[in-house]
């Protein structure tokens, strides 16, 4: 276990690191009471992050030596403003390590990297029930935008939807 006085390192995820995060996923996906959906393994995320097309991004926090947070994003636009954004996907720090500032240096640092690539936007979605978040968020100076709602599509809907068979 970390104390507040434990110097933590933000870095770029490595492929190495590919099992770390993983890991950190099931974790998250346990805590969200989602682990049924998870499928990731580090082979079936290696390409998106480390292939030749690479779709998202990671950055890992670190404290003695060990992985023990990951922020993964990627960019999206925006139409209204004409300029990219940077989507964070998830963000997730073990428990035995919060408190100590690790998940708002990893927010600060992707707002850093949104600001330094010239992005009109940084967001991303928090459950309804994770009270605990949307408070750190708020306090981080976010909004939550009461009025929009997250549409999708997945598995064999998203196939009918793709060949043009859906409802």
């Amino acid at each position: 276990m970390s104390d507040s006085k434990t110097p933590h390192v933000l870095r770029p995820a490595a492929r190495a690191d590919l099992p770390a995060i993983v890991g950190l996923i099931g974790e998250l996906a346990e805590f969200e009471k989602l682990s049924h959906l998870v499928e990731v393994r580090p082979d079936t995320l290696e390409p998106h992050l480390f292939g030749p097309r690479p779709v998202a991004e990671a950055v890992v926090a670190e404290v003695g030596g060990q992985v023990v947070g990951f922020a993964l994003f990627f960019t999206n636009f925006s139409t209204f403003l004409a300029r990219p954004g940077l989507y964070l996907e998830d963000l997730y720090v073990q428990p035995a390590h919060r408190g100590r500032g690790l998940g708002k240096a990893l927010l600060e640092h992707l707002g850093a990297l949104a600001v330094e690539r010239g992005c009109g936007r940084f967001e991303w979605s928090v459950l309804d029930w994770n009270a605990n978040a949307i408070a750190f968020y708020e306090k981080m100076g976010a909004t939550v935008m009461p009025d929009w709602r997250i549409c999708r599509v997945t598995g064999e809907a998203l196939a009918k939807f793709g060949s043009g068979q859906s409802s």
